[in-house]
């Protein structure tokens, strides 16, 4: 019998336990013995938070992230091939979005292992359900590009995708960025586009705000260094 592939996400930042983690995945994590993880330091120390009692000496680590060569992927299958479950670890949010994994869980699938994904916060549908923008038409584009040039013009497309298909372009940009990001989107944007800004989600810190960009441009928010989402609705 094989184990499955546990997709487990994680905390969007220090907030309570018990308010973004069901406690089914607590019990889950403290049965399994292999994980597999964009960061070691950051995987270890989430496992101690939600399992205070776990001994880190007796888990398998597998590293997955940009630098993994493909061919050892496949690899990190073997236990659930030989009947033991293995969990994949995001650092932050829900794995295999805007995040490593999805190649590990296509190679589940050709093996024929059963894939569950769990119960967590996500900050892109945590974003989009307080957007008030479409969230029956959406898109996730990820991240734009980091020239300046090729960034503005993608923000013009997703405008113009956004405007003749009424659909909400979503996308993010590494925290220390995010102003570059504010500066091109109300830049380029046109006045009566709506955007929201959702940053610190899930934290005490929480804001969310969706206002057109005529009025974004007189008030630029404080999201330097804060994770965020943008998403863009031109009406």
């Amino acid at each position: 019998m094989q184990g499955h592939l546990y997709l487990i996400p994680t905390f969007l930042g220090h907030e309570e336990v018990e308010a973004v983690f069901p406690h089914y995945n607590i019990v889950l994590i403290e049965s399994l013995r292999y994980f597999v993880v964009e960061e070691l330091k950051t995987a270890r120390r989430f496992i101690k938070r939600v399992c205070p009692q776990r001994s880190m000496e007796e888990l398998i680590f597998f590293e997955l992230n940009e630098h993994t060569p493909v061919t050892d992927i496949g690899n990190y299958l073997a236990p659930c091939l030989k009947g033991e479950s293995v969990g994949v670890l995001s650092e932050a949010g829900v794995p295999c979005v805007a995040d490593p994994g999805s190649l590990l869980v296509r190679q589940a699938h050709i093996h024929g292992i059963e894939v569950k994904p769990l119960i967590g916060p996500s900050s892109i549908l945590l974003a989009l359900m307080a957007s008030g923008l479409n969230g029956q038409n959406f898109a996730f584009v990820g991240y734009l590009p980091v020239d300046r040039r090729e960034r503005q013009k993608v923000i013009r497309q997703l405008e113009h995708r956004s405007w003749m298909e009424n659909q909400t372009q979503c996308f993010m940009e590494t925290p220390y960025r995010n102003l570059q990001l504010f500066e091109d989107v109300v830049q380029t944007a046109h006045p009566d586009t709506l955007l929201c800004i959702a940053s610190d989600l899930t934290l005490p810190s929480q804001r969310i705000v969706t206002q057109s960009i005529r009025e974004w441009q007189k008030n630029k928010p404080d999201i330097h260094k804060h994770p965020a989402i943008f998403l863009l609705k031109k009406g």
